[in-house]
C-alpha cells in the first residue's frame, strides 16, 4: 500500500512496485489513477490525517505500507498503531534533519555564522537535530525518533532524501531557471561564484530505493540521492542545453549581492553532498537515473504548467517558500550599478 500515491514520488514508486510483481494499493486523498500504471493497480481514497479513514484502506492488512507524506510524531504513532496489519513500512524523511557538529542545522541558517558545515560526503553517521514542532526538520526528525523506537514492531526503512526532482513536483528548483530563460533573461547572478551545491534526488532513484528496501524489510536509516551532485552553475546549463539556449552566469564571490538577487533554491555557503554506501551495501542500491538524463521531462512539465498562469498561481508553494525568484527589476538595477 502507498499513501501519497499521485505525489511527485508515488507516481513512480507505484509504478515500479508494481511492475516488479506487488499488489499494489495506491491511496490518495482523491482515489486518482496514473496513466503510466499497470492496469492492475488498485487506488483507494483515504485522508491520511482521518486515522479512520487511513486504517479503513489498510483494512486486514498489507506487507509493506510506503508513506510518502509522513510528517512529524502524529504520523509515526499513527503508522505504529497499525504495526499487528502491516508487515514493515518504507517512509520518506528529509536530509534537512541533519546537523553539524556544532549544532547548526537548516533552521540556524539565517543566523550570523549560522549555516551548517556538513563533512562531505555525509553519511547516515552525522548527528541530527532534536525532535520537536519547532520546524520541518525539527517535526520530520520526531517521525524518525518514533519509527526508529518501533524496532521490530514495525521494521522501518527511513529515506532521507536530498533535492527532490522531477515531474509533479510542487517546489521545483528548477523554475528558477527555467521561467528566466521562457523569460528571455540573458544574465543570471551566481552567489559562491555558482559552486554551491545541494545533492538532488530523482524521483527514479528513490523510488529504486523504495523498491529494494520493500522487498528487505529492516529497521534502518539510508540517504537517498542521485550518484551525482552538480554545481548551481553546471545544473543551470544543463537547464540550459535542454531549452536549447546559451546564458551568461555573473558569478558573485560570497552571497547573494541583494535580497532578492541571485539568491537560487540551491544557493548555499558550504556543498550539502551525501554518501549512498549504506544504501548499496545494505540494499544492493545502484543508481537509475543521473540528473541530466532526467531534466528534459522536469523541463517540460514545469513549461506546460506555465503556460498562460502567472508562475505564482502555477507553483504557490514555491512562492510561499522562497518568497519573489524573479524580482528583474532588482536583478536590472544591480546589473546597472
Amino acid at each position: 500500500m502507498v499513501i501519497g500515491a499521485t505525489g511527485q514520488i508515488g507516481r513512480v514508486a507505484v509504478g515500479a512496485l508494481a511492475r516488479d510483481g506487488w499488489q499494489v494499493t495506491a491511496v490518495s486523498r482523491g482515489g486518482g489513477r496514473d496513466e503510466g500504471w499497470p492496469e492492475d493497480v488498485r487506488v483507494a481514497r483515504a485522508d491520511r490525517e482521518d486515522d479512520a479513514e487511513l486504517a479503513a484502506a489498510v483494512g486486514e492488512g498489507c506487507d509493506v505500507l510506503v508513506d510518502m507524506v509522513a510528517y512529524g510524531p502524529a504520523h509515526a504513532r499513527q503508522l505504529t498503531s497499525l504495526a499487528g496489519r502491516v508487515g514493515s513500512a518504507v517512509v520518506i524523511s528529509s536530509v534537512s534533519v541533519y546537523e553539524d557538529d556544532k549544532g547548526r542545522n537548516f533552521g540556524t541558517q539565517e543566523e550570523p555564522d549560522g549555516f551548517p558545515e556538513y563533512p562531505v560526503p555525509m553519511t547516515e553517521a552525522q548527528r541530527t537535530v532534536r525532535p520537536g514542532e519547532d520546524s520541518y526538520s525539527t517535526r520530520k526528525a520526531g517521525l524518525e525518533r518514533e519509527l526508529r523506537a518501533a524496532g521490530e514492531q514495525l521494521p522501518t526503512t527511513l529515506l532521507r532524501a536530498g533535492a527532490i526532482h522531477g515531474p509533479h513536483c510542487q517546489t521545483p528548483r528548477e523554475l528558477y531557471f527555467v521561467k528566466r530563460n521562457l523569460d528571455g533573461r540573458t544574465r543570471r547572478v551566481l552567489p559562491y561564484s555558482g559552486e554551491s551545491r545541494f545533492h538532488p534526488a530523482s524521483v527514479h532513484n528513490i523510488a529504486e530505493l523504495i523498491r529494494l528496501a520493500a522487498a528487505r524489510p529492516g529497521s534502518r536509516v539510508l540517504n537517498a540521492v542521485d550518484p551525482d551532485a552538480p554545481t548551481v552553475a553546471e545544473i543551470a546549463r544543463a537547464i540550459d542545453a535542454v531549452m536549447g539556449v546559451e546564458r551568461e552566469d555573473v558569478l558573485v564571490d560570497g552571497p547573494p549581492p541583494a535580497p532578492t538577487v541571485g539568491d537560487t533554491p540551491w544557493s548555499v555557503p558550504v556543498p550539502v553532498v551525501l554518501d549512498m554506501s549504506a544504501a548499496e551495501r545494505e540494499l544492493g542500491y545502484r543508481a537509475v537515473a543521473r540528473y541530466a538524463e532526467t531534466l528534459p521531462a522536469t523541463v517540460a512539465w514545469i513549461e506546460g504548467q506555465l503556460a498562460g498562469r502567472d508562475w505564482r498561481e502555477a507553483y504557490p508553494k514555491m512562492f510561499q517558500t522562497y518568497g519573489d525568484l524573479f524580482d528583474y527589476a532588482a536583478e536590472d538595477a544591480w546589473f546597472t550599478a
